[in-house]
């Protein structure tokens, strides 16, 4: 009797399942049933994200949706339905995640490029198109306003100077807005005589690189105070800032993830520019960059768009056709819809024909810098014959990271275009300090000073 149970209730639902699917249940079945059975067909296994639930839910025209041709296709045809996307880990691993907006495929990142590609094929064209991307990437991040409603010509306070092997760290900290500041340290090198490729009337002065940070767990890392101090050793005055809701700012400002992000960042860095060109002395005004990883390298590219005093660029794992930065402080205002679309890639050519390196690795969206992102740029950079002042350095075998081989890449960059001097690289030399001491207490209107 019990066998005769279990056979009567296999065929019910064996009946229901041939029931279930017609058209009049749209051929519906459990999306986790077609997801194994997907599987299982391509020989791959499908990893689920924790925002994506497939519990109880059912999938319309569930086996229609199966291309036997290409796995891809068919994960497309069933993801679109939910608005999840597929990203591909490994060969046999996929994993399923919601959709992003900054984040796009390898091959929607080459359709991209060469859309663009076709909009301008010399120097005229180019330089129409540029002009549309910098007015509306300003007007779509809202820049001119935030700037027009930030604290005016009050002084920052800054610490005292700090002697090192070869160079000098000093805090500065801006009031931006009323009761949020911008807090940096200032990195310069120490005066004495130095080997230079520059004439003698400018090689007194020192070049200017504006640092924004990444998202690493401060600017006070040993890594970030490496290459600062390095480079002022070499003989470049560089000054970083907290990320919006990092470091110090935190304490103002809370949360980093929110759009405003995006403007403030790009406020910090722009103002500090202004401060140091209006109160140093030892800067030379043709010889102004911005070097950052990561989100600091998302910055970077954006702080040259904004700014045409700067004179060189040098975003580091970050610039990619298909990636915007998945973060509010890269993307959260729509910038990349300038011009009706764009992306890093072209946002980071705007600097053409003034030098720009990308650093880029295989173990993140840049990978794809050598054969997508990198001809893409150069070939614009060829509408001026400057090809030359454009480099890509690729590192294959290392990850997303500021690391040593990087920070070499940006210290090779920045002797070539600024005329370093590359005998003076050596981190060994660097003081690495604590937070404490790289912090700033902002000035109120209460205070005597």
């Amino acid at each position: 009797m019990k066998k005769s149970w279990i056979a009567f209730s296999f065929l019910i639902s064996h009946f229901s399942f041939c029931v279930a699917q017609t058209y009049e249940s749209r051929y519906a079945r459990p999306v986790h049933d077609v997801m194994q059975d997907v599987a299982e067909r391509f020989g791959v296994k499908l990893k689920f994200d924790s925002n994506v639930d497939t519990a109880g839910v059912t999938l319309p025209y569930a086996d229609f949706r199966v291309r036997p041709y290409s796995l891809e296709l068919t994960l497309d045809n069933i993801c679109k339905h939910y608005d999840w996307n597929w990203w591909k880990q490994s060969d046999n691993l996929y994993k399923i995640k919601r959709y992003e907006y900054p984040r796009r495929h390898e091959d929607e990142g080459r359709q991209m490029l060469d859309w663009l590609s076709a909009k301008y094929s010399n120097r005229e064209q180019w330089e129409t198109r540029r002009d549309i991307l910098i007015k509306e990437v300003r007007e779509r991040l809202q820049i001119d306003q935030f700037l027009d409603s930030c604290v005016k010509d009050k002084p920052a306070v800054l610490s005292k100077i700090r002697k090192h092997d070869g160079y000098t760290t000093q805090n500065i900290c801006l009031e931006l807005t009323p009761g949020q500041h911008v807090f940096g340290t200032i990195y310069a090198p120490v005066k004495k005589k130095r080997k230079s490729n520059l004439s003698p009337l400018t090689s007194h002065l020192s070049p200017l690189i504006i640092c924004p940070d990444g998202h690493w767990p401060s600017r006070y890392r040993d890594d970030e105070q490496q290459r600062l101090a390095t480079l002022a050793r070499m003989g470049a005055v560089c000054v970083d800032f907290d990320l919006y809701g990092y470091g110090q700012s935190k304490q103002e400002v809370g949360d980093h993830h929110a759009a405003r992000a995006h403007i403030f960042q790009a406020a910090c860095g722009l103002k500090l520019l202004d401060w140091m060109l209006k109160n140093r002395k030892d800067i030379d005004t043709t010889r102004i960059a911005a070097n950052g990883g990561s989100g600091g390298g998302t910055h970077t590219v954006l702080l040259t768009l904004l700014d045409r005093r700067f004179t060189a660029s040098a975003p580091v794992v970050h610039v990619a056709s298909h990636f915007d930065g998945g973060c509010p402080c890269e993307s959260g205002m729509p910038i990349q819809l300038a011009g009706g679309g764009t992306c890093e890639a072209e946002l980071a050519a705007v600097i053409a024909p003034r030098p720009l390196l990308l650093v880029s690795d295989g173990g993140d969206w840049t990978h794809t810098n050598p054969e997508l992102e990198y001809p893409f740029i150069r070939r614009i950079f060829g509408f001026y014959r400057a090809e030359s002042s454009v480099r890509n350095v690729h590192l294959p075998d290392e990850r997303h990271d500021f690391g040593p081989s990087k920070r070499q890449a940006v210290y090779e960059f920045f002797a070539d275009v600024f005329g370093l001097d590359r005998s003076m690289i050596d981190e060994s030399k660097v003081t690495i300090l604590p937070a404490t001491m790289m912090q700033s207490k902002p000035q109120t209107d209460k205070d005597p000073r």
